[in-house]
């Protein structure tokens, strides 16, 4: 019924062209040189910077400080003081995950807020 396949030639074989492939490579293989990533990004401490908005009363900010960050009510008061007259303040600085965290808490209090690399 049906004629049988051909038989494929030896050097049409993608195996046998692999082996020989595989043969003709040295003996010594010498590997690249791998390099360290350095996540500086990690030991860099960040910032956490509070923007003033027109929505938000004082009175909500520094409660949202104060829940966020645990800090006193005296320190909560200032740091309110200085986003509503300088425009902004830093709340936190430290490691870039925990200021992701806190930037993410805020922003979940409808707070304007980011991050930024200190110095």
């Amino acid at each position: 019924m049906f004629p049988p396949p051909p038989s494929p030639r030896p050097d049409a074989d993608p195996l046998r062209r692999l082996l020989i492939a595989l043969a003709s490579l040295p003996d010594t293989v010498v590997a690249p040189e791998v390099l360290p990533e350095e996540d500086t990004d990690l030991d860099q401490p960040w910032h956490v910077i509070i923007f003033n908005d027109p929505v938000n009363l004082m009175s909500y900010v520094t409660m949202v400080i104060r829940r966020i960050f645990s800090y006193s009510k005296e320190k909560a008061e200032t740091m309110m003081l200085d986003v509503h007259q300088k425009g902004q303040c830093i709340v936190w600085t430290g490691g870039k995950e925990r200021a992701e965290l806190y930037v993410r808490q805020l922003q979940e209090h409808q707070l304007l807020c980011s991050m930024k690399k200190a110095g």
